[in-house]
């Protein structure tokens, strides 16, 4: 996954570089590509972290014997990716000042201070910090610290993120926004339990058994909310943007190729779920032999895709 995440951010944001204008000073390549690739580490660790806290809740806790030895792996590592989150939110915070001031050393507590992505990362990045301080607390006390209170303070720490990219059509400021936020959460959900899924479980046939259907059933309905959220983003932006007509917008803007990019990788990953909840979950449930990690693997690779052509939507001008 992380490695078609990388090669999809690169590419995406190699082909919509904004041009140079003269007599204007622009960022060097370390910012320009490197705060897309800083964002996508953010991205990756932060759905790492939700899925990791959400594993407990998709293994239930009736049966602590065979459960407790994975729910005990999934925090710890839990912990690792939320201090990952932190420091890439403020390496991002960093880039991102050095981003708006091209040419000089970048001031981040002005950009802190005056712009609302910065503070977005800020807040991001103290909710990781706080995120793992829980984690390390659930490490040394087990469910005594609930999982529900782990996801809520890492889901506190999604909800600045959609600020720090674009919701550049005023018109529709807020409604945007909610959408944005839905769609986070709803990926964060349906990727990082499928990424909990796949590295924990593969080799425990009783509990994917178990836990396959329960995370079937959150995926479905991640993936109508991520889907439609996404869809209507994208197309309020290029709706509502006079420069250029829809859909030929959908074609001749690097923004609405990233938008088709990022639909076709959205409906190749649901067909990818589909064949896993309708072909191999009945062969999970009898906990015979299925690919299941094959098959999971093949989606997080898309996932991947998806994950990287998104962080470029970010950052791409619409027009």
């Amino acid at each position: 996954m992380t490695a078609g995440a990388l090669l999809a951010v690169v590419i995406a944001t190699w082909l919509t570089l904004p041009g140079a204008v003269p007599g204007l000073p622009m960022p060097g390549t370390v910012v320009e590509y490197g705060l897309p690739v800083v964002r996508l580490v953010l991205d990756l660790a932060a759905t790492a972290t939700i899925g990791l806290s959400l594993l407990p809740k998709l293994l239930g806790f009736d049966d602590p014997d065979r459960t407790e030895p994975v729910a005990a792996r999934a925090r710890h590592w839990a912990v690792l990716f939320s201090l990952v989150w932190c420091a890439a939110a403020l390496v991002s915070a960093v880039l991102s000042a050095a981003e708006v001031t091209p040419g000089a050393f970048p001031d981040v507590a002005a950009y802190v201070d005056g712009i609302g992505a910065g503070q977005g990362m800020i807040v991001s990045a103290s909710c990781a910090l706080a995120s793992a301080a829980v984690g390390m607390l659930a490490v040394r006390f087990g469910e005594k610290v609930p999982a529900e209170l782990r996801v809520l303070v890492a889901g506190f720490g999604l909800l600045p993120l959609p600020v720090t990219g674009h919701a550049s059509n005023w018109y529709w400021h807020d409604l945007s926004m909610v959408s944005m936020e839905l769609h986070v959460i709803g990926a964060c959900a349906w990727v990082g339990g499928l990424v909990a899924l796949a590295v924990l479980l593969p080799r425990h046939r009783d509990l994917l058994a178990r836990t396959l259907p329960r995370f079937s059933r959150l995926a479905t309905y991640a993936l109508v909310v991520v889907g439609l959220s996404g869809l209507f983003n994208g197309l309020v932006e290029l709706l509502l943007t006079p420069a250029e007509s829809f859909p030929a917008s959908l074609v001749t803007t690097g923004y609405g190729r990233l938008v088709v990019a990022k639909a076709v990788f959205t409906a190749v990953i649901a067909l990818l779920g589909g064949n896993i909840r309708w072909r191999l979950l009945p062969a999970v449930t009898r906990q015979a032999p299925a690919a299941f990690a094959a098959w999971a693997a093949l989606e997080l690779t898309v996932m991947g895709l998806a994950y990287g052509v998104a962080v470029a939507l970010t950052k791409t001008p619409v027009a």
